[in-house]
């Protein structure tokens, strides 16, 4: 049995058909503008869980970024500071071996060695204090603006004798500085100022305080200069610790900058349109919505009521 279509039929479904052409080049012409396929979660609910996912994943991207170049900062400026404290040491060495071997040197010329190695001692602790960032690179963890405080010399009044008290080292035992590069990969970046300058009677500072002391006295420093090579072995050490753990970062930032790449790829693919595509298909449906037009003027025409009306 064949059903009457009615002319109220029509015009509903007329009128549907022109809704939906005209909701369509609304949506067409947004996205031209904004060159993004998705305005809202509803215009492709899976396209939006995956642009959420790769959203997701560039901000860890990006944080891990940020704590690689963070990370290089800090081996950069402890690498500098190794290298300036192993030229130190060497110029200590060589004055050491300068004082050691003359033994017709006079007072004059032992004390002007004595002069420039408590300059050099100043300079190492000048390295051993060196920041980044407002951080001290050798305290580990700790919040001290400085991982040695300077020492103090004092002279009794009475009996003229002097005493000298070491820096003293402000790191947090066992405590170090980590940057998170990649899901469960994290890298040390301060170095142990303990392991690398010592501690009280240990540390360079009390031995170039030695060396001074039995220079100024005539006695033979010879001995000390196995000291200072133990020294120097343990910087460089350091030093070659710290340009692993650097070339580790800069490989990790070569990485990170190639994922970065890769999610940004990813992201546009689901989140942007293609102009040349969404313009011709903005075109056709403005011809389509046009015709629609024009055929239903033509289909629905007006009726008697509607002119009685």
């Amino acid at each position: 049995m064949l059903g009457r279509v009615t002319n109220q039929t029509a015009t509903f479904q007329a009128q549907r058909s022109l809704q939906y052409n005209a909701a369509r080049l609304a949506q067409l012409t947004d996205q031209a503008s904004s060159l993004k396929a998705i305005s809202v979660p509803s215009d492709d609910p899976t396209a939006t869980g995956q642009s959420m996912l790769v959203r997701s994943q560039q901000a860890n991207n990006a944080q891990y970024t940020r704590n690689t170049t963070d990370g290089v900062g800090w081996l950069s400026t402890t690498d500098s500071a190794l290298g300036d404290t192993t030229n130190i040491l060497n110029r200590i060495r060589d004055l050491t071996v300068q004082g050691a071997n003359d033994g017709t040197m006079s007072a004059t010329s032992r004390e002007a060695i004595a002069t420039e190695l408590v300059g050099l001692k100043s300079d190492l602790l000048a390295s051993a204090n060196t920041t980044y960032n407002g951080r001290s690179i050798f305290a580990g963890s700790s919040d001290a603006g400085a991982a040695y405080t300077a020492g103090t010399t004092t002279t009794d009044p009475t009996t003229g004798v002097t005493t000298t008290t070491e820096p003293t080292f402000n790191g947090v035992a066992g405590s170090s500085v980590q940057r998170r590069i990649a899901d469960g990969t994290t890298v040390r970046v301060d170095t142990d100022g303990s392991a690398v300058f010592g501690t009280g009677t240990d540390s360079v500072f009390s031995m170039v305080d030695s060396i001074v002391s039995d220079l100024r006295s005539g006695v033979n420093i010879s001995s000390h200069i196995n000291d200072i090579d133990s020294r120097l072995t343990a910087v460089r050490g350091a030093w070659g610790d710290v340009g692993s753990r650097e070339a580790q970062l800069t490989r990790a930032q070569t990485t990170l900058a190639n994922s970065s790449t890769s999610l940004e790829n990813q992201r546009s693919s689901v989140e942007d349109v293609d102009m040349a595509k969404v313009i011709l298909d903005l075109k056709t449906q403005e011809v389509t919505y046009q015709s629609a037009l024009a055929v239903t003027a033509k289909v629905i025409q007006p009726t008697l009521m509607d002119f009685l009306r």
